[in-house]
């Protein structure tokens, strides 16, 4: 298992955003996972390709685009020219999904599919093979700072079930909620990449807390070992 740790910058400063991605840096961030909500599918309105472009042009760290927007095909192309490394749809807007990640991995983007809390797991079935990762909402998406929705961990087991089960090893990625004292449960349901917003940028210290997030994650990988008498 490679866990990964996503901060999310939808509940950064975005009058001092340079400062954020800074800080993300210095505190060992995987990847800068990136809100784009449209005000449609989902209650709030974000960002869109002129923000992915600039932070692409200040960090190295990977660019993780989760699309909580209603026809997803038609922007794809130009979040991954902006440079996108990573573009996620969500299957509830996405009615040819084979066709839509199909199109992301042509441009050269790793491609995810995303379940809302509703959503059961084995819509994923018919493109488990295909994906790239799959992206598990812990949340009803929208807005920062929810509390965690306890009945994700079993999803999680499920959609790692259904990937182990077309042979594909691609990573699940969970967002929403996830604070040091739930990260290990859900890695050890099987989520690799772990999504935190106000868990970092709500902490006086970002860095320590993307270090106190991976430290409590680690322990959801570690393997008791029986003991002998």
């Amino acid at each position: 298992m490679t866990l990964r740790i996503a901060p999310s910058i939808l509940s950064a400063d975005f009058a001092h955003l340079g400062d954020a991605i800074a800080s993300l840096e210095r505190g060992g961030a995987d990847l800068i996972h990136v809100d784009v909500m449209d005000g449609q599918f989902v209650p709030n309105l974000t960002i869109g390709t002129p923000v992915v472009r600039a932070l692409n042009q200040i960090t190295r760290v990977a660019l993780d685009v989760h699309l909580m927007i209603v026809e997803p095909e038609r922007h794809i192309a130009a979040f991954a020219e902006a440079g996108a490394a990573m573009i996620s749809v969500h299957v509830e807007v996405s009615p040819h999904l084979h066709r839509t990640l199909s199109k992301i991995q042509e441009l050269g983007v790793q491609a995810g599919a995303v379940l809302n809390p509703s959503t059961p797991a084995r819509v994923l079935q018919p493109v488990a093979s295909l994906l790239d990762y799959a992206l598990v909402m812990s949340v009803n998406p929208g807005f920062a700072g929810q509390a965690f929705i306890p009945k994700s961990v079993s999803k999680v087991r499920e959609v790692r079930a259904i990937l182990d089960a077309a042979g594909n090893p691609a990573p699940i990625e969970i967002d929403g909620g996830i604070r040091p004292d739930n990260a290990a449960e859900v890695v050890r349901a099987g989520a690799e990449i772990l999504v935190a917003a106000s868990a970092i940028f709500g902490s006086a210290d970002p860095v320590a807390a993307i270090q106190n997030l991976r430290e409590a994650a680690t322990k959801g990988t570690q393997v008791s070992l029986p003991e002998h008498g």
